[in-house]
């Protein structure tokens, strides 16, 4: 019955033992010794020692007709010297409440009368911040969401997410299409993720080379990321920036393929695939492999495989050279996708 005495982490209550809230729960031994003490009326000064919480709490007093007994405190007075301090404190509190709402009274009454715009543009800066707006934005939402997702196989902890945060939607029955790279195609976590989506109102397409990440919401807000790890992103709310947003996504999809349908890759006379066209293109405007195998949602490991079946096809020995052949080969002008918006 005084396992929670006092009143929580207050300021000094920690290293202040003579502090009225610094004790918040007596020791097992002291309940057991402080309830025999209101049973006999006084208790030994020894026994005590095996339970200095009772004189912390102030449990106990000095007995004026034996020096070696101590008389137990009635809890009664006891609560009420605890609980004095606490209830000052809450009146203290009540009273710095008060004064903060009259301190903003007039400011509340000047927003009512003009409320602010919404702001056009937002920065959101860390993930929880950025997920809580997509939080919201999900909980608002009535038609329709567009993404883009680039890269390859997403990491287990995103699609857990993802689910999440879908889930509600397509219990709504809101509209989903989706872009991916050709290479979530091979990601066993990305297409256990679109199995567990399909029985909504849900398209995904994939292409080859994508934009940076995009989220649209009812065609009235847009997220994008700002910096490469993505702990910064821009919400936009401005409908000619979502309006230019989503002509991008209506071009990218009339140009991808549904994941359910196989992809058809060309290949040239020398054998060079499209993959590996995408990738001489890339080379050509002087991205190292880390940037080529970022924007084509693959590892560097398959990347560099592909540049060297890429400089076996055209006889190079060096990637100065593979430059030059690439250029005279007339590989990129081979009748393919047409070029991407830039990222």
């Amino acid at each position: 019955m005084f396992r929670t005495l006092g009143g929580g982490d207050l300021p000094n209550s920690a290293t202040n033992p003579t502090h009225p809230h610094s004790v918040t729960a007596l020791c097992p031994e002291g309940t057991r010794l402080y309830a025999a003490a209101l049973s006999t009326g006084r208790i030994a000064r020894s026994e005590v020692k095996q339970a200095p919480c009772l004189l912390e709490f102030a449990l106990l007093q000095p007995d004026p007709d034996d020096a070696n007994q101590l008389r137990p405190v009635p809890p009664s007075v006891a609560l009420a010297q605890r609980l004095h301090p606490i209830e000052r404190e809450i009146q203290d509190r009540r009273r710095t409440a008060v004064d903060l709402t009259d301190a903003f009274e007039p400011f509340l009454a000047i927003s009512a009368q003009s409320p602010a715009d919404t702001h056009a543009i937002t920065v959101l800066e860390g993930f929880e911040r950025i997920n809580a707006a997509l939080d919201l934005a999900t909980a608002e939402c009535h038609t329709e969401v567009l993404t883009v997702q680039p890269g390859g196989a997403r990491p287990s902890l995103a699609l857990t997410q993802a689910l999440e945060r879908d889930a509600p939607l397509i219990d709504r029955g809101i509209s989903i299409r989706t872009l991916y790279q050709h290479t979530a195609r091979h990601s066993q976590g990305t297409l256990a993720y679109v199995d567990r989506i399909s029985a909504g109102k849900v398209e995904i397409r994939t292409l080859e080379e994508l934009i940076e990440r995009l989220i649209i919401f009812d065609r009235t807000v847009a997220f994008i990321p700002v910096s490469d790890d993505r702990r910064v992103a821009l919400e936009l709310r401005h409908p000619g920036l979502v309006e230019y947003l989503i002509k991008v996504f209506e071009q990218l999809w009339r140009r991808a393929v549904p994941l359910n349908d196989e992809i058809t890759y060309t290949h040239t006379p020398d054998g060079i695939s499209g993959v590996q066209r995408s990738i001489a293109q890339l080379l050509v405007e002087g991205h190292v492999d880390e940037a080529i195998a970022r924007r084509l949602g693959m590892n560097v490991r398959t990347c560099r495989a592909h540049i060297a079946r890429l400089a076996t096809a055209l006889g190079s020995g060096s990637r100065a050279q593979l430059g030059f052949l690439i250029a005279q080969s007339g590989i990129l002008h081979t009748e393919g996708p047409p070029d991407l918006p830039e990222a």
